[in-house]
């Protein structure tokens, strides 16, 4: 696969990816290619920024420790903020965020437990839903 940056007569700049160079070539000789703002057929290869591939002998830039142990902590600092204002729901937790986003139950800020295909199914569905970055430990587990 290759992309090009294309512009129309009416200076319309739009990115799309052929097979091959000829793929391009042909499909832009029949009038198969048109901008898909004002329509027209009339289209070159745009100019494009070159794709270099980063030296083969840099080192991987490697995170500072101390600074994600700061960043952890933050994380987990606001984390408990936003759970102190949020209700737990255990395993009732798809149940419940579904019935809040189609209207049938008010809409308050939970938080529980749901399966990898739950939480799956909830995005698909179009139910915002997040992981928690920091794990939390259900009321009825504390000690």
């Amino acid at each position: 696969m290759i992309v090009f940056d294309l512009r129309c007569a009416a200076a319309h700049v739009f990115e799309v990816w052929f097979g091959s160079s000829g793929a391009y070539e042909e499909q832009r000789s029949a009038g198969l290619i048109c901008c898909p703002v004002c329509g027209d057929t009339d289209v070159s290869k745009a100019v494009m920024a070159p794709s270099v591939a980063a030296k083969g002998n840099q080192a991987s830039a490697v995170p500072d420790p101390a600074a994600m142990k700061v960043a952890f902590a933050a994380l987990q600092q606001a984390q408990a903020e936003a759970l102190k204002s949020s209700e737990w729901v255990g395993m009732q937790f798809a149940d419940k965020a579904r019935a809040m986003h189609s209207g049938t139950a008010p809409s308050v800020p939970i938080h529980g437990q749901a399966t990898r295909a739950e939480a799956e199914a909830l995005i698909e569905e179009g139910v915002p839903v997040a992981p928690l970055l920091v794990p939390v430990v259900p009321p009825d587990a504390r000690n």
